[in-house]
């Protein structure tokens, strides 16, 4: 069996927690509560014919006040950078977000989550944004943590991705 480490980074509330509670645990709770430092959930899943235990770093959210740790993103053979589609400032932090952890790792796999697929009517990231972004080419899946969609197909990417890099 393969281990690989994986991390969510993000601003503060734009739901890491609960996209690693759908993924792991088909859970999702209304309720909200800050991470601090770093949390680890694991999981197995079978990729490719590989069958991966994936150990799944959910670190605290980032804004003003607060830096990520670095540490905490060694040996991540990938990573997730959220963003909360209803609150526009969270892409640009998903963004810088993504230039730190690259500076760290490397050149591993990286997705950008767009969080809350299922309130697009509140969005405030636009079509053109996402659009300047893809640009960039950063990988893009928009997803929901309240409702599942996506979310397993936004891990196994990552995973398939990060078995073809060998990292």
């Amino acid at each position: 069996m393969i281990s690989k480490k994986v991390c969510l980074l993000g601003a503060f509330s734009v739901g890491k927690t609960s996209l690693v509670s759908q993924y792991v645990h088909s859970v999702f709770s209304d309720r909200y509560l800050s991470t601090i430092g770093v949390k680890i959930s694991k999981k197995e899943l079978s990729v490719s014919g590989e069958t991966v235990s994936l150990v799944i770093w959910d670190m605290e959210g980032k804004d003003v006040y607060t830096d990520i740790k670095v540490s905490y993103l060694r040996g991540a053979a990938g990573f997730f950078v959220v963003a909360d589609g209803t609150r526009k400032e969270t892409l640009d932090e998903a963004i810088s977000l993504k230039k730190l952890a690259t500076e760290v790792l490397g050149d591993v796999p990286c997705y950008l989550l767009l969080n809350k697929s299922d309130l697009t009517q509140k969005w405030e990231i636009t079509d053109e944004m996402v659009s300047n972004v893809l640009q960039q080419d950063v990988k893009t899946i928009m997803v929901s943590a309240r409702t599942g969609y996506s979310v397993s197909v936004a891990f196994e990417s990552l995973v398939r991705d990060m078995l073809r890099s060998k990292q």
